[in-house]
Formats: structure tokens, C-alpha cells, sequence
């Protein structure tokens, strides 16, 4: 991810064709439904956006809530420090940064007090993770009673068709794109390889029923190209 930091944020529109901006913008609708945010509400709203990344769902979030009039603290999380600072530029750009807080840490062994944060989200992240039990743990801890996780995913695409033709995309243009974008076509090589590996929707979903949520669910978008996985501390 050091390797392709700069380049990543066109990668991301060029290999999804700018969809991934409407999966983005989705997630974000799902949180704001799931804390019922609809008017200014005088409680501070705390969220941890893990494997942040070069920001991306960290500031959309805090323009959202800007725009509510919400009062809001996010910490941005990311283990790789390259990643961060575009963030960190992208949100002084964007006037936001005093509302935001950039840490590079683990998502495995966050720095923060359990009970801390009303919603955790997590978008193209949990997949990487080398203990996802271990992650979502962590997530529940750091989650206050009721506190919502909200996470953004590769899943498995439900046409058999349609995944024949997602697979040859995956492996045989993904990495071209890299190679020819961001001048490394082996870090998306492993890009492709880990969404292959992931788990399918339902079987992620028992994963988190099996770190203590409640009320888990998921939302298929591009006939199961990602899905947003819903659950509730």
C-alpha cells in the first residue's frame, strides 16, 4: 500500500469505473439511518473509520455531518503512515481536519477506551486483516452499548455469469490497470487474490454474530460485488 499510495484514489475510480464513489455514498446513507441522524443533536457523535486509508469514507462522513450541523469527532485509523499523510493533506484541503484525528495503529489493538465511539466503519479494509475475529473484537470493545458497526465489502456476486465475467475483469485487467496507473501491477495482483479469498456475505455475517453482535445483516449492491455489512453492539 506504501508503493501505491499516491496513485490510489484514481486506481480506485479506474477499476470500478467510479462506482465505488455510489458503494461510498451508500455506506454513508447507512450509517446516517442506522444513528438516526436527520437534525443537529446536541451530543458530540464519536466515530472510528478503520483502515482509513487516504481518508476517503473519514471525510465524506465529516462533510455529511457538517452538513447536518452535527457536532462529530472521527479518528482516522490506518496502519501504513504513506496512506495517512494524503489523508492528512486532503483533509487540511478540505477544511476538516480539525474534526478529524489521523492515527497509525493496528486495527487489531486500537489505542482507544472501550465504550468510546457511537459507530465504527471499516470500507475495502476487513478483508486484509490478519485475525478478522481478532478485529472484530476490537471493534466491539471500542463500541459504545448500542454503538453500530457499519462495514464495506467485496463479497461473492450471485449470477454465475455475471461472476465469469467479474473473475476474468479481476484477473486479467485489475492488474494491467495497476501496471499502467500506479506502476505495480503485483500489489493489485494481491488486491484481486484477497477478494477471491474473502468470505461469502453469509458467512462474514456469522463471523460478526460470532464476536457478540446483535441484529447483523448485509446489503448486496452490483448484484453482490460488495455488500454493507449492518450490526449493532
Amino acid at each position: 500500500f506504501s508503493n501505491v499510495a499516491p496513485k490510489y484514489d484514481i486506481m480506485n475510480d479506474a477499476m470500478s469505473f467510479g462506482i465505488q464513489r455510489l458503494w461510498k455514498n451508500k455506506m454513508i446513507e447507512t450509517l446516517f439511518t442506522e444513528l438516526q441522524i436527520k437534525n443537529h443533536q446536541p451530543n458530540l457523535l464519536k466515530i472510528l473509520d478503520v483502515a482509513s486509508g487516504t481518508g476517503d469514507i473519514a471525510l465524506k462522513i465529516a462533510k455529511n455531518l457538517s452538513q447536518e450541523n452535527q457536532s462529530y469527532q472521527i479518528e482516522a485509523t490506518d496502519i501504513n503512515q504513506e496512506m495517512l499523510k494524503i489523508g492528512v493533506a486532503k483533509a487540511v484541503d478540505e477544511n476538516l481536519f480539525k474534526n478529524i484525528n489521523f492515527t497509525c495503529c493496528s486495527g487489531e489493538n486500537l489505542p482507544f477506551q472501550d465504550a468510546s465511539f457511537d459507530a465504527v466503519t471499516i470500507a475495502f479494509g476487513i478483508r486484509n486483516f490478519t485475525n478478522i475475529n481478532n478485529t472484530l473484537a476490537e471493534f466491539n470493545r471500542v463500541l459504545k452499548p448500542n454503538g453500530k458497526l457499519i462495514c464495506l465489502e467485496f463479497s461473492k456476486v450471485n449470477d454465475y455469469f455475471l461472476q465469469k465475467i467479474y473473475n476474468f475483469y479481476s484477473f486479467k485487467i485489475i492488474p494491467k490497470i495497476g501496471e499502467i496507473i500506479a506502476k505495480d501491477r503485483a500489489s493489485y495482483q494481491y488486491l484481486v487474490e484477497s477478494i477471491r479469498k474473502f468470505l461469502p456475505q453469509e458467512e462474514f455475517k456469522k463471523m460478526i454474530d460470532g464476536a457478540n453482535f446483535q441484529e447483523s445483516r448485509f446489503i448486496n449492491l452490483s448484484f453482490g460485488t460488495v455488500a454493507i455489512h449492518i450490526a449493532t453492539k
